[in-house]
């Protein structure tokens, strides 16, 4: 979930569905992990909140190998 400049609104993606979202215009928000997801719709952030950890992709660090 990276933010996006456009027209001065910082624009998300919902890491349910995958669509944009603008911070201001988003239908649901949930704090987690001390991060803010903002989602397209109620049904997203249900979603999200029920396995955060099947929406969150990991953050891979360059030059280090896994297992």
């Amino acid at each position: 979930m990276k933010p996006r400049g456009a027209q001065n609104e910082q624009v998300f993606i919902d890491p349910v569905c995958g669509m944009e979202v603008c911070h201001m215009s988003a239908m649901a928000e949930c704090l987690y992990q001390g991060k803010t997801y903002y989602f397209c719709a109620a049904i997203c952030r249900e979603a999200f909140e029920a396995e955060p950890e099947k929406y969150i992709r990991p953050h891979r660090q360059h030059g280090v190998k896994s297992g």
